[in-house]
This record gives C-alpha cells, sequence and structure tokens, in this order.
C-alpha cells in the first residue's frame, strides 16, 4: 500500500510540474520568444552573447530545447534554425541532436510512467499486438517515423511511451533517425535573415524523399524476411548428418 501511495503522489507531482511549465509558458507569453520573426531580430545580438560565452549559451540553449520537447511545446522547429544560426552546421547538428533526443526521452519516459499501466488495463488486448510489433521490429518501426517529418514530433514520443520499447533503444534510435532532418534544419538555419516561413523550408521534393527514405529501412527488412523463405537453398540434412558420421 505504501508504495502504491508513493507511486500515486510521484505521478501527481510530475503531473503538477507539467502543468505549471505549460501555465507558466502561457501565462508569460513565452512562445514568442519562439518565433521566426524574433529570432531574426535578435540574431545579431545571440551571436555577441555567443562569441562571449560560448559554453553557457550551448549549455542554456540545450536546457532550453530539452524543456520544450520534454513538454511537447511549439517552438522545436524554430529552435533548430535558431541553433544552425548561432552555431554554424557542425556544433549546431551536434547540439540540437544531443537536447532534441534527451527532450524526446524525457516526453517518452513521463509518458510510460504517467500513462502506460492505464492504457494497460483499459486496452491491453489491442495494445498486446503493437507491442508484439514493437518487439520484432520496432528500432525499424521507429526509425522510420523519426525519417518521415510528416508525423508530428511529439506524437511518436508519447506513443511509444506507451510501447515495451526500452528506453536506451528508443534513444539512439530517435538520434539517428532524426539525424537527417536535423542537418536540414540546421543548415536552413545559417541562412535564417532569407527565411520568411517555416514552409518554406521544405520543398514538396524534399518530404517525398523523406517519405521514401522513411520506408528504406522496413522495405529492405521485408525483402530480406521474403528472400530467406522463398530464395534461399534449402539445406540438404541428408548430406550434412553423412558428412558428420565420415567427419566422427
Amino acid at each position: 500500500m505504501a508504495g502504491s501511495n508513493t507511486k500515486i503522489i510521484n505521478k501527481l507531482v510530475i503531473i503538477g510540474a507539467i502543468l505549471l511549465g505549460i501555465a507558466a509558458f502561457r501565462y508569460f507569453d513565452l512562445g514568442q520568444y519562439l518565433t521566426l520573426s524574433y529570432i531574426k531580430a535578435s540574431q545579431e545580438k545571440f551571436q555577441l552573447l555567443y562569441l562571449s560565452h560560448q559554453v553557457l549559451v550551448i549549455a542554456s540553449y540545450m536546457g532550453i530545447y530539452i524543456a520544450v520537447t520534454a513538454l511537447s511545446l511549439p517552438g522545436a522547429v524554430v529552435l533548430t534554425l535558431a541553433g544552425g544560426a548561432l552555431f554554424g552546421l557542425v556544433i549546431g547538428t551536434i547540439t540540437v541532436s544531443f537536447a532534441s533526443t534527451i527532450g524526446a526521452t524525457i516526453a517518452c519516459l513521463v509518458s510510460r510512467f504517467l500513462l502506460r499501466e492505464w492504457v494497460q488495463n483499459r486496452f491491453g488486448d489491442r495494445l498486446a499486438t503493437i507491442n508484439n510489433g514493437i518487439e520484432s521490429e520496432g528500432a525499424f518501426y521507429l526509425f522510420s517515423l523519426r525519417l518521415v517529418p510528416i508525423f508530428p514530433f511529439f506524437v511518436i514520443n508519447l506513443v511509444m511511451g506507451l510501447t515495451k520499447m526500452r528506453l536506451f533503444t528508443f534513444f539512439w534510435v530517435s538520434q539517428l533517425g532524426m539525424l537527417c532532418g536535423t542537418i536540414v534544419f540546421v543548415n536552413a538555419g545559417k541562412e535564417l535573415a532569407k527565411i520568411n516561413s517555416l514552409s518554406g523550408i521544405m520543398s514538396p521534393g524534399l518530404l517525398i524523399s523523406f517519405i521514401f527514405l522513411g520506408l528504406f529501412p522496413i522495405g529492405i527488412k521485408k525483402i530480406l524476411a521474403i528472400y530467406k523463405k522463398n530464395f534461399r537453398p534449402a539445406v540438404d540434412t541428408t548430406s550434412v548428418i553423412n558428412k558428420r558420421k565420415e567427419a566422427a
């Protein structure tokens, strides 16, 4: 009973912290600082600050990015562009990659702690099929989802928290899967002054390329499975037994 009460208290504390964070974001209108217009207007000021305090700026940037992604708040795309504008392609990609993955993993963990038990009890039979699929090809599936930018970033974090995927697997697959998109947006951020809207970054051709790239891992796995099942030469068990007898 004591353990159950402690778990309930922990859940209430986490829920309270999340609600407090979202309320502060709304009340103080912090979203205005995560807009393309604000980042563009403040670019020179931020660059001067970065030149004077590089480590502090990177650490602060990562903290903000992690908080935004962990709370599933809007602004991750703008922050990614800002990372490219401030830090350049290499440092920006590394910084955004780790910050976004850490934030996503925290969101996944919170979703798992708060919701998975309730969802399992309520939809256990339906979720069993999903869990079986995750166990058999979860890494490929998550990798494909991360490569395709048409799926909302925060939804993937929350849904994967309801599955039995290991958090370490979630972390490294997410980091690899999001890397292509991160490089694209960080590189675009280097030309921040020329960007007038977020929609202008992703051209239809680039989006289609991401979709095909996302389908590639699972496609390869399916093709290999079909090949092994239908085309791999059957093993002649009789000859194998005879060879073993001769060797003996």
